[in-house]
Formats: C-alpha cells, structure tokens, sequence
C-alpha cells in the first residue's frame, strides 16, 4: 500500500495535503463560529480570477490567486462595515464580483486547459515543488498567526463589541483574519481544488462540533478529521484513479454522517474539557 510513496508527486501530494488539513480546521473553526460559512466560496471563486489571470498574463498561477483573493478578503470586510446591519450582503457581492471576472479573464485566457481543470477540482500529479515552497512559506505564516492570536480571535468571534471595548483592535484583526482565510484558499486549491476547498474548511469543523464540548478539542478533533480524510483520500485517489478533491470531501461527509447516526442512536459520546 505504501508503496505509492516512492513516487516523487505523491510524497508532494502528500507533505502539500497533510498541511492542508493542518491550516483548513485551525481557520474553519473561527469561520463557524463566526458564522461565515460561505466565506470559503467567495474567496475561492477570487482566487480563481486570479488563476485566469496568471494563465492569461503568463505568470505563476498562485501569484494571481494570492493578490485575488487578499484583494478579495478585503474587499468583504470594507463592505461589511458598509453594511453593518447586513453583513452577510458583503460576501454575496464580493462573490458575485469574483465569478463575473473569473469567467472574463477565463475568456482572455482562450482556453480551458487540463491545468486550469486541475485547479478547479485538485490533481495529484500537478503539485510541483515551486507549489509545495509556496504552500510550506503561506502555511507557518498561518499556523504562527492562530498560534499568537488565538485569544484575539476567538474573543471577537464570540463577543466583536466586548472585545472592541475592552482594547482589541477589532477592525484590524478582522482584516487579518480575513486574509489568513485567503492564504489558506490558495493554500489548498492545489489538493482540494478551488470548487470543494470550502468545504474542508467547514465538514471536519462540523463532524468534531458533534462530539466535543469545548473550542480548544474542537480544533483538535477536526485536525484529526481533516488529516484522515485528506491521507486516506489521496491514497483512494490514487489506487480507483479518482478525482483527488471529490474523494477528499465525500469522506470527510461521510465521516460526518456517521458521527451523526452513531451520536444519535447514542453509541458514540464523548466529552472533552
């Protein structure tokens, strides 16, 4: 079985999937708890603008999906203080931006090749090493950022007004966070794709939300989620020749699902303090 191991894009498949599913839950959380769900897909649908655009103007892909889905992540979070009683209207608008101009710069690309497609759902073989430096330097910038804003960020996604008042410099760790959910986009659009990187940010959240009790054990759990999804999708993935993102997703569901029945029929609790 680990035999696929000795092949050079699957060790990059796998060193750029296992940090995927470190990062996903670590923003997802807040994401949830913040009740930004559809945060994910806007950014991703900027980040694909950005792909077009690097096809178009001959550059490195990832570049473009960066600058596109920061410029993104910023413009949500200027609209949603223009909008304060409607906040979830920034994110529909941003969205609805972000495909406008992804199929444009998909039209001056003038084509729709195999590499675009790869971005769009995730490929195993596409992951080069420019790829993994990239995702490596993008994912210790978030990884060191929850680590020293963790109380920041779980104070104002619970409280925004508290911790506005007891000194937090509220606006601009939300733009921050805003674009550590940009990085993370484009961190994963390369094993996930850009069309299902959305939903690892939310299902490993949702399945631990069903079986834990506190915030630190429901990062946890849904690291531990997201890994065994993501490994053993990549090695599905592999072995029955399927899309890499789709599988990763389904059993990420699925181990949603069965959470779900086992918790219901009462013959999976657990608690964590």
């Amino acid at each position: 079985m680990f035999e696929v191991l000795n092949y050079g894009f699957m060790q990059r498949a796998f060193m750029a999937g296992i940090l995927v599913a470190l990062i996903c839950p670590l923003i997802g959380t807040f994401i949830v708890l913040r009740r930004l769900s559809m945060i994910g897909d806007t950014l991703s649908h900027a980040s694909l603008a950005g792909i077009a655009a690097g096809m178009a103007g001959n550059f490195y892909p990832l570049w473009g999906a960066l600058i596109f889905s920061i410029a993104a992540a910023l413009g949500v979070e200027r609209l949603r203080r223009s909008f304060s009683q409607y906040a979830e209207l920034s994110i529909s608008i941003v969205l609805s931006a972000s495909i406008g101009l992804a199929v444009v710069l998909i039209s001056l690309a003038k084509s729709f090749n195999a590499d675009l497609m790869s971005y769009l759902f995730g490929s195993i073989i596409a992951v080069s090493m420019k790829d993994i430096h990239m995702i490596s330097a993008l994912s210790i910038i978030i990884i060191l950022s929850v680590y020293i804003f963790y109380k920041e960020f779980l104070y104002i996604s619970f409280d925004e007004e508290g911790a506005a008042i007891s000194g937090i410099p509220v606006t601009a760790l939300n733009i921050y966070f805003t674009v550590l959910t940009a990085m993370t986009i484009v961190v994963s659009m390369r094993i996930v794709g850009i069309m299902m990187v959305s939903s690892l940010l939310v299902v490993p959240v949702a399945a631990s939300l069903q079986i834990s009790t506190s915030f630190k054990n429901t990062m946890l759990l849904s690291v531990l989620f997201a890994l065994f999804s993501v490994v053993s999708g990549l090695f599905t993935s592999y072995y029955l020749d399927l899309a890499p993102g789709g599988t990763i997703v389904l059993i990420s569901v699925l181990l949603l699902i069965i959470i779900i029945i086992m918790k219901k029929i009462g013959s999976f609790s657990l608690s964590y303090r």
